[in-house]
């Protein structure tokens, strides 16, 4: 007798008796996907530009993603938003991303429904479709979908990976991490890496190996079920990590500069067909240096910067190979749908000079090239937080203009590719159709053969608002389907109609040409001037690379498509317009906890990140830690915030109490008691006093007194002339009784954790500090 089953949610169809004999079972049917299901695999890879792989023209060799294009198709028509998480929205949910409510990256979320940052989850994700049709789903990688201040230990874990249809997650909820010493959450809990850099870790090398064992693991077990996978490693996002070997392949390779990058990879461009014969360069960018004017040393060090790249990035198509072969090893390469793609242009958040910090540009501070030659040995390596200078950002871009955070084509035209050898026909085909991340949601369903749900989790579902372009995976003459499609990201604004763009640039088509930065903010007289003269048009069908402005001739066409943004943006609530860039992480939002000026803390507990974390920048603020020392005394960070990037730590060795104050790797401080620490218990203290104002606009914090105590006795003291102003380390959070992950300091090996009993460390931000006038004057007198 075989075995009876019956669909959830419906009636019981067995008999029911007296007793067994009686009676016949009848199982609820287990969710199974439809036999011969493919696997679906998302590879969304950070800050690659149109002209960065090898298959779109790159002198970059990316062998496996190459691969893909050979046996599969090639869009030169895709777009995104022009940022990280929106864009990754929409690649999930299939719904623009004001509609998302992620108008920004989630720490730069505002009180408005299209920028709040929680998505909705009337927004259902993929995962969640693909969860209730038998799929297993994973996602390894980079998340950055949850609300900034829910990402902490408090939750709620309902936007985290597994609260958004995921089973299983590995990787790290921010928008970057250190890829030496990752931020890494595996599912619902922070871990360590398992190796150190010295023995050879890697992010992308770890995320690999986990989407591999994610995969065995199930189809060890049921070989015919099958997953989607959302695989979104750190790469190409700074910080551009990479072991030297794999940089040095590169030595030489770009010493004729970003120009003749451009030049070369057009040409392949065409050769390719990745661009019409007839299309024209885009113009050199004003803000970018001409290579042939530049002093020797700034040359060498910008090839450097380009050579780490183009190895970080050659390293990361290595790991995808290993990837592809165990797919291919198992059975299951030819049977799944792949789709690469980048979520935004190239980054120009390097700056004219390239970066040894990224978190420099987060906090206004301008990079020179001095600082980069210093460290032009070190670029790649675990003791920077490096990215290039934006000419390779312009070059990377080929042959569109301007880069990520803006909505000419250079931010938001970008690669992709699909590859499904057991679902397509067509190998190695350009695609021409106009198309936006939201359409990949539509498109998977429609492949597959299943229509999006009306509810999910019992929350009735809002419509898709992609359109699905399966029909032109094998037809490259099929009609685009994607007619209209509004852009705006920071005040910059355009939208697409039926083979016309119309951009509105803010703060205006380079920052040499308006005088203006990124951040400068729009004000509603500002903005009815903007739509009264600032919008260009291009008749993209006749001018890829959007050169010839052509609003003058065709003013009907351009007040048409101001109107049609309008309209759109209505729909999908864009408005207000917010420009503040970086100024906007500032900005106060809701907590978990409510809001207090004393937090207590433990050692051994997960780390507290950033907007969860004290806001002690620019006031005053103190850190309180309860221990006890045993006979032969103890060592150890007590708590700590940041990396190698920028933060702080209050750490007790060679019985001293101490103090490190690294201000973005450009100046460090350091304060330790006079006094030593004895045997017992003690109250061990830091202070900070401000003594003077912020100057946030140019990148300098609250100056002032850092102080040590040991039980109410001063001890030790020193200035600090500038602080971090406005965005803590990229590194990470609070951390009580240890320094994990990248160290603050040289003073230690991390993690040092206290060998003593850290009861707790109270941080109190309410401007409470210990006056000690005498002793504070018996130490200044001493420093004369």
């Amino acid at each position: 007798m075989s075995l009876k089953e019956y669909r959830p949610g419906t009636a019981f169809n067995g008999v029911i008796g007296r007793t067994f004999d009686q009676s016949s079972p009848t199982w609820p049917q287990p969710g199974r996907a439809k036999d011969g299901a493919p696997n679906v695999l998302f590879i969304v890879q950070d800050d690659t530009g149109f002209g960065q792989m090898g298959c779109y023209g790159s002198p970059i060799e990316t062998p496996n993603i190459d691969a893909l294009a050979k046996n599969g198709l090639v869009f030169n028509n895709m777009h995104t938003t022009a940022l990280c998480s929106p864009t990754r929205s929409c690649i999930l949910t299939g719904r623009n991303h004001h509609s998302n409510a992620m108008a920004c990256i989630t720490e730069g979320s505002v009180g408005f429904p299209g920028s709040n940052g929680n998505i909705p989850f009337e927004n259902g994700m993929l995962s969640e479709m693909l969860l209730e049709h038998g799929y297993n789903t994973y996602a390894p990688g980079k998340w950055h979908l949850t609300p900034a201040d829910q990402v902490s230990a408090a939750g709620p874990y309902d936007r985290w990976p597994l609260g958004r249809g995921f089973e299983r997650y590995y990787g790290f909820l921010g928008g970057d991490t250190n890829q030496y010493y990752p931020d890494l959450v595996h599912d619902n809990h922070t871990v360590d890496a398992p190796k150190t850099p010295e023995e050879g870790y890697h992010l992308t090398v770890d995320l690999v190996d986990k989407a591999m064992a994610f995969i065995a693991d199930s189809k060890q077990v049921a070989p015919n079920k099958p997953f989607f996978m959302y695989f979104c490693p750190g790469a190409m996002h700074a910080p551009h990590h990479v072991p030297k070997e794999w940089a040095d392949r590169y030595k030489g390779a770009f010493d004729d500069g970003w120009d003749a990058y451009r030049e070369k990879t057009f040409a392949r461009q065409k050769e390719l067909g990745i661009v019409p014969k007839d299309a024209v360069l885009s113009r050199h960018d004003p803000d970018v240096q001409d290579w042939d004017s530049l002093p020797v040393d700034e040359k060498r060090l910008y090839a450097r910067m380009m050579e780490v790249f183009a190895g970080f990035l050659t390293h990361t198509d290595h790991q995808y190979g290993r990837l592809f072969d165990f797919l291919k090893t198992i059975g299951e390469f030819d049977n799944t749908l792949i789709m690469f793609v980048s979520d935004n242009g190239a980054s120009a958040e390097g700056g004219p000079h390239g970066s040894v910090n990224e978190s420099l540009f987060f906090n206004n501070v301008p990079e020179t090239a001095e600082m980069g030659l210093k460290m032009i040995d070190e670029l790649g390596g675990p003791k920077t937080f490096n990215h290039y200078a934006w000419g390779w950002t312009f070059a990377g871009n080929t042959p569109f203009r301007r880069w990520k955070r803006e909505t000419y084509r250079g931010g938001v035209s970008d690669p992709f590719l699909v590859h499904w050898p057991k679902g397509l026909k067509a190998r190695g085909e350009v695609r021409t159709q106009y198309a936006h991340a939201v359409d990949m949601v539509p498109t998977v369903l429609e492949a597959l053969g299943i229509d999006p749900p009306d509810a999910i989790g019992g929350v009735a579902q809002a419509p898709i608002q992609g359109v699905s372009f399966s029909h032109a995976l094998d037809n490259a003459d099929a009609p685009t389907k994607h007619h209209t499609q509004y852009f705006e990201m920071f005040g910059h604004r355009s939208i697409y109609h039926d083979g016309w763009r119309a951009v509105c640039p803010w703060p205006g088509t380079s920052f040499v040409e308006s005088g203006l930065q990124f951040g400068a903010p729009i004000d509603a007289a500002k903005l009815t001037e903007l739509d009264a003269t600032a919008w260009e048009l291009y008749h993209i069908d006749e001018d890829f690379a959007e050169n010839h402005n052509v609003a003058a001739e065709h003013r009907d066409k351009l007040i048409e498509m101001v109107g049609r943004w309008y309209v759109e943006a209505g729909k999908y609530d864009v408005l207000p317009i917010d420009s503040r860039g970086t100024l906007r992480f500032a900005d106060e939002r809701p907590q978990i906890a409510k809001d207090r000026t004393r937090y207590t803390y433990y050692a051994g507990t997960q780390t507290v990140p950033p907007n969860s974390s004290p806001r002690v920048l620019n006031r005053p603020h103190s850190f309180e830690a309860d221990v006890e020392i045993p006979a032969g005394g103890a060592q150890g960070v007590l708590l700590s915030a940041g990396g190698v990037d920028g933060g702080f730590t209050f750490f007790v060795k060679d019985d001293k109490l101490q103090y490190d104050y690294n201000y973005l790797t450009i100046k460090r401080f350091h304060v330790e008691s006079t006094a030593s620490i004895t045997e017992g218990r003690h109250k061990l203290r830091f202070e900070f006093e401000p003594t003077g104002k912020p100057d946030i606009a140019v990148g300098k914090g609250a100056p002032g007194r850092a102080q040590l105590y040991i039980d109410g006795k001063l001890v030790g003291q020193t200035d600090l002339p500038v602080t971090i102003p406005l965005s803590p380390s990229l590194s990470g959070g609070f951390q009580c009784g240890s320094d994990p992950g990248s160290p603050v300091t040289d003073a230690y090996t991390g993690p040092f954790p206290f060998t003593g009993t850290l009861h707790n460390v109270v941080v109190d931000v309410s401007g409470d500090l210990i006056k000690d006038d005498n002793a504070e004057m018996k130490m200044l007198l001493a420093r004369q």
